[in-house]
């Protein structure tokens, strides 16, 4: 699927990048060669796949849900500029 100029230029606006002319037209070719390839795949008959997250059955050794690290709040506090009531406080972003 070819993407014309105007349909580019559009996709370039809403995404924000500035491109420069030099380099339109073969980004734009890229992009439909991607764009293509998708086509490609879409149309590979898939009927019948069972969807899965993995190709290989194997599943993940677990570590027991256990507590590894002490508490060290109170010491991370101590190189803190400000703290009150046992939370960091920082300058105020929005008014």
């Amino acid at each position: 699927m070819a993407i014309s100029e105007a349909q580019f230029r559009s996709l370039a606006y809403l995404a924000r990048i500035q491109i420069d002319g030099s380099q339109l037209e073969r980004i734009r070719d890229n992009l439909s060669n991607i764009i293509g390839f998708v086509e490609q795949l879409e149309a590979a008959d898939t009927e019948g796949v069972t969807p899965m997250a993995h190709p290989l059955d194997a599943s993940q050794r677990l570590r027991a849900d256990e507590v590894t690290e002490s508490d060290r709040r109170e010491r991370f506090q101590q190189d803190a500029p400000q703290v009150a009531d046992g939370v960091y406080l920082v300058p105020r972003v929005l008014e």
